[in-house]
């Protein structure tokens, strides 16, 4: 690997978070400093823990932030299941990015199962 730019996964992420300020935009102005701005730091977080992990020196610290980014999936797919449950988005939106979530999150346990630790 040369860079997390290589990495599938990375890119997936980073193509997951415009889609999640594009859902967040129609969110209520209540949620601005609340839901909105918890599910896009969420989200912000996967590509960048993948990118920081990336970056150091050992496989061993590397799959510690890989672990970091799938906590962040699952507190994403958490807070989309608020939102839909709250009517910010609806069931169909809730799905799709819940295909995505799952996918990048397939795509992080394999990359942590590659890692010769």
């Amino acid at each position: 690997m040369n860079s997390h730019k290589d990495l599938n996964v990375w890119k997936n992420a980073v193509s997951f978070v415009s889609d999640i300020y594009k859902i967040t935009e129609s969110f209520p102005n209540s949620e601005l400093f609340g839901l909105t701005n918890q599910i896009r730091r969420a989200a912000v977080s996967i590509p960048s823990n993948i990118a920081e992990g990336a970056a150091r020196m050992s496989q061993k610290e590397f799959n510690q932030f890989l672990s970091i980014a799938l906590g962040s999936s699952a507190e994403v797919e958490t807070q989309l299941l608020i939102a839909m449950n709250l009517q910010f988005i609806s069931i169909e939106t809730y799905k799709e990015l819940s295909f995505k979530i799952d996918d990048i999150r397939k795509m992080l346990i394999g990359l942590k199962k590659s890692l010769k630790l």
